[in-house]
């Protein structure tokens, strides 16, 4: 893992050097990404189907009732439990997301409505195939339940033609009726452009891979697709001399087993506690099922910082925008403060990431990565929602405004929009 110094000459420029590497590597994927698109936009189901069995070895785009229930019989009863309360306590805190319709009428008897109208349809992505992700199916689909969207897809990598049973679960508590064992690129243009067995939606949300990510930002445009990128996965960490080298390792150890593009970064002020933590990661490493993959993560994108200041800390963190930050200091207050680019962020020593992750606490998962946290933020009720402006003119209204109007749009050169005005207003 790389370890950088604040007190040495190049920091800023290393730092620097090292983040765009990594987000060079995830930016890469998009030529091949386009091809596919283009792919499956042409021949719909005939392509998709063949990057299915190419990738995720499965022959069933469209799982029948009976695959599902069967499926879900098979869980755990204890997984569901443990769905069912984050489903209640992601919906409780989603539901305090309220929006307020505005009404303004004025003096001259003008009326104003600006309304909150849900979006018709969406698509979630559920990362699948190998892995699981029933929280995901919570993140994405409750936001939208509480918004009021009335059509909710569900696209799903199965592998060899079988689903999670848990993440199926997650689905039917949400009482999603519309899924598809697709994933990847093919997924995201079969979802944007529509097959004979797939129904085109207004909007697409859900973390994904590097690919994934890649393919709704093609899409974009002809779809509409979350404000911030959700890609692979970040953490950053403060620790200092009162941390728990062993559970700080194993946060930095829970993100990496995400993906080998995802980003583990260390701070603190206290070296020792660096070199403690270092120790801990590769010990821990040994036990884990997915260590491949957290190596292959740690190497090419860990950091370990030492920085000397806390306001170098705090800049350093604003620089990087994560989309997790851990604060396992003491003194969290002082500076939490002064971070200002994060997707979220867990103060103490027991608020962990990982619980978020779950959804148990209520917040979302689904949160802005590479470095786009700077300008947006994680999935919310929002996300799902247009607003709407309704304008009611009164005769008294236009006459009494309307002189202005004509004088901008005369010296914009507009006369048509004049002329639109004129025509309406009282000859004198």
């Amino acid at each position: 893992m790389k370890f950088l110094t604040s007190n040495k000459k190049n920091f800023d420029k290393n730092l620097n050097r090292i983040l765009q590497i990594r987000k060079n590597k995830i930016k890469k994927n998009s030529n091949s990404v386009l091809k596919i698109i283009k792919d499956v936009k042409k021949n719909g189901d005939k392509a998709l189907l063949r990057y299915e069995i190419k990738f995720n070895k499965n022959s069933t785009i469209v799982p029948s009732k009976k695959q599902i229930t069967r499926s879900i019989l098979t869980l755990n009863k204890n997984v569901r439990k443990a769905i069912d309360l984050a489903y209640e306590r992601i919906y409780k805190f989603h539901s305090l997301q309220k929006f307020r319709n505005i009404s303004y009428t004025d003096k001259l008897n003008n009326k104003i409505d600006y309304k909150h109208v849900p979006i018709e349809s969406v698509a979630i992505y559920v990362p699948g195939s190998n892995v699981s992700y029933p929280s995901s199916v919570l993140m994405n689909a409750v936001p939208a339940i509480v918004a009021g969207v009335k059509r909710i897809v569900m696209l799903n990598p199965g592998y060899k033609g079988k689903q999670n049973p848990a993440v199926l679960y997650a689905a039917k508590k949400c009482k999603i009726k519309e899924i598809y064992s697709i994933g990847g690129p093919s997924a995201i243009a079969a979802i944007t452009y529509g097959t004979k067995k797939i129904k085109p939606v207004n909007k697409i949300v859900g973390p994904g891979n590097s690919y994934v990510a890649a393919a709704k930002k093609e899409v974009f445009g002809d779809v509409g697709i979350e404000s911030m990128t959700a890609g692979p996965s970040e953490v950053t960490i403060v620790c200092d001399k009162s941390s728990n080298p062993a559970w700080v390792a194993s946060d930095l150890i829970g993100q990496a087993e995400h993906d080998v593009l995802a980003q583990c970064i260390l701070i603190s002020k206290d070296k020792k506690i660096l070199d403690k933590i270092k120790l801990e990661v590769f010990d821990q490493l040994k036990k884990i099922p997915r260590s491949s993959i957290a190596k292959k993560s740690l190497i090419n994108n860990g950091i370990f910082m030492h920085i000397v200041s806390d306001n170098k800390i705090a800049e350093v963190i604003n620089k990087i925008g994560p989309e997790h930050l851990e604060l396992n200091i003491k003194n969290y207050k002082a500076l939490v403060s002064k971070i200002k680019n994060a997707g979220s962020i867990c103060l103490g020593k027991y608020a962990v990431m990982a619980m978020t992750d779950y959804g148990v606490p209520g917040t979302n998962h689904i949160l802005p990565t590479n470095m786009t946290s700077k300008y947006s933020s994680g999935l919310s009720v929002s996300e799902f929602i247009k607003k709407i402006s309704y304008i009611n003119l009164s005769k008294k209204g236009i006459e009494t405004l309307g002189p202005s109007v004509i004088t901008l749009a005369n010296y914009e050169g507009l006369e048509g929009h004049a002329q639109s005005i004129i025509k309406r207003i009282r000859r004198n």
